[in-house]
């Protein structure tokens, strides 16, 4: 008996039992499904926050103070206050393979407007961190170097931030004064909205000029970041290098003490976004496997009732010349057969379900070519693994004890 006699056979026996045929397959249906459709969120989720990070700025490099130690006890990260516009300057002429440097510091603000207020973050910095952190304007305009040097009260303002105040993301308040913690500034540019990046929403932010900030609402020269645009991609482990060591001389430190800031990576910002993305998809994955086996434990279960139920027909066939493999391949083939209808269909709900979570639910989510096959190649692999014992027993059968059972 061939390959194809076989199937045909199989397919002949599955469908005399429809409904046990369709209950058998489930569990091979539901693992296929729920594997593809976890690894495409998993990989969706990891496309998304690349493209966010990579949109924060291109071959970009974060300077940090370090923790503060009082008495013995540590702050925590950025705790420090010791950054300054020498630190900028110094990095600006001394180092060679930086392109833009945009120092900040921040604040929460409470920001009014006529009768509407709302709470934001306020960044004060310079022109350059519009090219740094890819965050260009949408109306009106950035504010200048002479706005920089004439502590100049002017305001870009996020799209959250309009929305708050108005009611409409898409107003204009170009030539307006709003009012941040009591002090009047005119918003001259709206900035382009860029959505949310893991826990900070990127619309929903005010930047005004560093001077500005530092003199009329925080009171304090202290930068709390430094954004760096590094010259090309190559050249981001140079820059980081660089750096490091214009800051140690900056701050006067030994050549035993430890740095007393921290430099972060673009690269290091996206190596870890992808690990734990990567980590999280293996784990939804894993777990919607075990429903694979659940559901080949099923095959096995059902073929074994299969064999019980159909001993004189082996008894028979044994009789008029079957050998022992052919009854092997005749079950197994069922078995397989199962499997790989449960997997096919199975492929199908996994995409399904992934468009429908893209569409209705707003998730991102990315098919994988890979998690397809393997998916289905599993499904197929534990057609075999769960028929082979089913079909050895029902080849193993003796057949005057086949013909006897009743």
């Amino acid at each position: 008996m061939n390959v194809l006699e076989n199937i045909r056979l199989a397919l002949r026996s599955l469908k005399s039992n429809k409904l046990r045929s369709a209950l058998t397959m489930l569990g091979i249906i539901i693992g296929v499904g729920a594997v593809i459709t976890m690894v495409a969120i998993g990989q969706g989720a990891k496309a998304s926050v690349t493209n966010q990070i990579q949109g924060l700025g291109s071959n970009l490099l974060i300077i940090t103070p370090g923790q503060s130690n009082v008495g013995g006890v540590k702050g925590g990260a950025g705790s420090l206050t010791n950054m300054t516009t020498d630190d900028v300057n110094a990095i600006k002429s001394e180092a060679d393979t930086v392109q833009n440097v945009a120092p900040t510091t921040n604040k929460q603000v409470q920001v009014v407007l006529g009768g509407q207020n709302t709470s934001t973050q306020l960044v004060g910095t310079t022109p350059a961190y519009s090219e740094v952190r890819n965050q260009p304007v949408s109306v009106g305009r950035y504010f200048t170097d002479q706005d920089l040097q004439n502590n100049a009260e002017v305001a870009v303002i996020g799209t959250s931030v309009v929305q708050n105040l108005t009611g409409n993301a898409n107003s204009d308040l170009v030539g307006q004064t709003i009012n941040i913690d009591q002090v009047p500034f005119e918003v001259i540019g709206i900035l382009e909205s860029k959505g949310s990046s893991g826990m900070n929403n990127n619309d929903d932010q005010i930047l005004v000029p560093l001077t500005s900030a530092q003199t009329r609402l925080i009171g304090s020269p202290a930068i709390r970041s430094i954004f760096v645009e590094a010259k090309s991609s190559d050249l981001m482990g140079t820059a980081s290098s660089e750096i490091e060591q214009i800051l140690r001389n900056q701050h006067k430190l030994s050549y035993n003490a430890q740095d007393d800031f921290t430099v972060t990576s673009q690269a290091d910002i996206l190596s870890t976004a992808a690990s734990i993305t990567q980590t999280l998809t293996l784990l939804l994955s894993g777990v919607a496997a075990i429903s694979l086996l659940v559901g080949g434990i099923g095959i096995m279960n059902i073929m074994l009732v299969s064999v019980t139920e159909r001993t004189r027909e082996i008894g028979i066939r044994k009789a008029i010349g079957a050998r022992r493999k052919t009854i092997m391949f005749q079950f197994l083939a069922e078995a397989v057969v199962l499997s790989i209808l449960g997997g096919i269909i199975g492929i199908l709900l996994g995409a399904g379900g992934s468009s429908a979570l893209n569409h209705f639910a707003g998730m991102s989510t990315q098919i994988s070519l890979s998690s397809v096959l393997l998916a289905f190649a599993f499904s197929a692999g534990i057609g075999i693994a769960f028929g082979v014992f089913p079909a050895q027993k029902a080849a193993k059968l003796r057949p005057i004890d086949a013909l006897r059972y009743e």
